[in-house]
């Protein structure tokens, strides 16, 4: 076991300062006021910077949370600032008897720390102890604060690396978390899966979502089918299908550089070696494998919008945009384009991820991200490592030769197929044969442990220093549902199985990787950020009172899907359970302007808390405009709510119903009001 790190001992943080030190007021949605003291300061000799959010003395419980963003940046100390509502972190705190804790973990540039990867744990460490120091100053009497750290995503590693490696922490909440295999074989399974059902993917949402048939696969070929079926046992969620419809890969883009660089020979076998996907002449990589050169006949050139940057601070720190701040984005007034020569070949290019370099004129060496394609028209979107847009269409004229290529974003989508882990990862089982041996061609390198410990500067190994409840998402669409247990599992087997002393699990149903409190689909799923925030609380009662929270969730995992009873007592967890019908079941079929009555039964597991809300959306309204009222049994841990509502027009309609739980049936509590939605199908004819 290696030494466990004590920021307090460490000279290259001996030195804090404060640069900025003021009283600021927060805003809650209902017009309370939250007066606090602001920090801003550093380290000496270091880049590390902080951001501290004192409550007022009366308010504070001698506590902090700390928060850490999946990618450090230059001045991630201050992206939480401006954030308003349920996504406003900082009040969260200042409701909740603590002060906010907040770096940029050392970072000079937006995804790299320094030459020294164990920067973001030790300055996290620092930063705490720091705050510490502060408190004291603030609060005029000496003692020490309690200490918890969350992040998710990346910063669920980073959050990992500080309760597994440092001394700082009383407490810490990984959430949406990876395992040591996540990247980049999460995304690759999702990017080929997406590629080769791109044209099926409306009816696998159809088939998967409220009164459909049940049955994904009806309708798919045998490669469509074979497709399908690898991204389910990989993890990817049936439900999450719907998350696919733009065929976003999330943040593969970004980390494909990173794999090419580390292991460029397999952008050349994939081609060629018997065994990789992209050799077999016949084979789906080489159908829609694009390498086309070409003459430019003509060149849109957008303006640039007036932008005020001076004093805007990037608020991107959630775990489905921070890594966003990794692409250049231009404000343009027009949709950026080169007309070609010649028509683009072909009835069904496959352009994502495809890049063009400019071969002659003044552009030449340049490269741009192809977006899409129109005749002999391509449009052209924001890339990562890509040169910026409208500078690059200014140089060019009318015959300049350009290339076109989507080879190395074709080939490194079956990467997982050739990075088989240990036999412990069953996600992998279906690349193993009998014997247990791989059934494609293996690299030098299982690039996942690289990547994942990179950026925290160590790799997960479970030795806990402090406790843990991992919150994560079954419909997680980027960090796959069962690394989760995983890591459950992996702190159980070094504390002799014995994980309840140290951890709980909580899975959250109808929940995607996003941790914002306005999901991307209000209609299809919600969030978790209110269970993040009550798991925070129960984290605090845990340590300071010996509250033991909730059990983890009851589920089981099978191959790569996570399971989860239906009753909310049996999958236990936090979350309330809803199950909703119109006219009695998942579809309904009647005639415009037919009057469809719906119901919605929901319940909170045992000890979780009381059904506060529930509220309708009929014809697509993400706002849940109409509010219900339940029929409230069991001292409000389970009740019924009624609603009718007339459909004038003819069509298909997906009504929707939200409800909300809260530890105490406290309505008025902002952070902390329990998400979960049901949907319902209604045919008018």
């Amino acid at each position: 076991m290696s030494e466990i790190y004590d920021a307090k001992k460490d000279p290259q943080f001996s030195k804090g300062f404060i640069d900025i030190d003021e009283m600021r007021t927060r805003t809650l949605e209902d017009g309370r006021e939250l007066p606090y003291r602001y920090m801003h300061g550093g380290f000496e000799g270091t880049d590390v910077k902080f951001s501290f959010c004192f409550p007022e003395k009366e308010s504070y419980e001698g506590r902090f949370y700390q928060y850490l963003s999946p990618f450090p940046g230059p001045d991630e100390e201050l992206a939480s600032l401006p954030m308003t509502g349920e996504d406003d972190k900082i009040a969260f705190c200042l409701t909740h008897g603590a002060y906010y804790v907040e770096s940029n973990m050392g970072s000079k540039a937006i995804f790299t720390n320094s030459d020294d990867n164990t920067m973001t744990h030790r300055s996290s460490a620092a930063s705490a102890e720091f705050s510490r120091e502060m408190a004291q100053k603030v609060y005029g009497y000496e003692h020490r604060p309690y200490g918890y750290v969350y992040g998710g995503s990346g910063g669920g590693y980073r959050t990992i690396a500080c309760i597994e490696n440092t001394n700082a922490f009383d407490g810490g909440a990984p959430y949406v978390i990876g395992s040591p295999y996540a990247i980049p074989n999460c995304q690759t399974t999702r990017a080929y899966a997406e590629r080769i059902l791109r044209h099926k993917i409306p009816q696998i949402i159809d088939a998967m979502d409220a009164g459909g048939s049940g049955d994904p696969y009806a309708g798919l070929n045998e490669e469509e089918a074979a497709a399908l079926r690898e991204a389910t046992l990989f993890g990817y969620p049936l439900k999450s299908w719907f998350c696919s419809a733009d065929l976003d890969d999330g943040a593969l883009p970004v980390l494909m550089p990173g794999v090419k660089m580390q292991d460029p020979e397999y952008f050349e076998d994939y081609w060629k070696v018997p065994g990789y996907l992209g050799a077999d002449p016949d084979g789906n990589a080489v159908r829609d494998r694009i390498r086309l050169d070409g003459k430019i006949a003509q060149v849109n050139v957008p303006g640039l919008k007036a932008q005020i940057l001076e004093g805007k601070i990037d608020t991107r720190n959630g775990v489905n945009d921070a890594w966003r701040k990794m692409i250049a984005s231009e404000e343009m007034d027009d949709e950026p384009w080169v007309e070609l020569e010649t028509e683009f070949p072909g009835k069904d290019p496959y352009v994502k991820g495809a890049v063009m370099t400019f071969l002659t004129g003044a552009a030449k060496g340049r490269r741009l991200q192809l977006g899409r394609i129109d005749g002999n028209r391509v449009y052209l979107t924001d890339g990562f490592g890509m040169d910026n847009i409208v500078e690059t269409l200014k140089m060019l004229s009318q015959g300049d030769e350009i290339h076109m290529d989507n080879s190395d974003y074709v080939a490194v989508q079956t990467y997982h197929r050739h990075q088989v882990p240990s036999c412990d990862y069953h996600a992998w089982d279906q690349f193993r044969d009998a014997e247990g041996n791989p059934l494609y061609p293996q690299q030098k390198v299982l690039l996942g442990p690289g990547f994942s410990s990179n950026g925290p500067g160590c790799k997960q190994n479970g030795l806990v220093q402090a406790k843990v409840l991992i919150v994560a998402a079954l419909m997680d669409e980027q960090a796959y549902p069962w690394q989760a247990d995983w890591y459950r599992r992996k702190i159980a087997s070094v504390h002799d199985g014995n994980e309840k002393d140290y951890c709980r699990l909580w899975y959250f149903d109808n929940v995607l990787h996003d941790d914002r409190a306005a999901s991307v689909d209000e209609l299809h799923v919600t969030t978790y950020a209110p269970g993040l925030k009550q798991a925070l609380v129960d984290l605090a009662a845990w340590v300071e009172k010996g509250i033991e929270p909730l059990p983890s969730s009851h589920y089981r995992v099978n191959v790569g899907s996570v399971e989860v009873p239906d009753l909310a007592d049996e999958r236990g967890g936090i979350q309330p359970v809803v199950c909703a019908a119109a006219n009695g079941g998942k579809c309904a079929r009647v005639k415009a302007g037919e009057c469809v009555q719906f119901t919605a039964e929901a319940e909170v597991p045992k000890d979780a808390g009381v059904l506060t809300y529930v509220e309708w959306s009929f014809e697509g309204e993400t706002d849940y405009p109409y509010k219900g009222e339940f029929e409230l049994t069991d001292g409000g841990k389970s009740g019924t709510a009624r609603a009718e509502h007339v459909f004038a027009k003819p069509g298909t309609y997906f009504a929707a119903v939200r409800v909300k739980s809260q530890r105490d049936g406290d309505k008025s509590e902002p952070f902390t009001q329990i998400k979960n939605v049901d949907r319902v199908r209604v045919v008018v004819e």
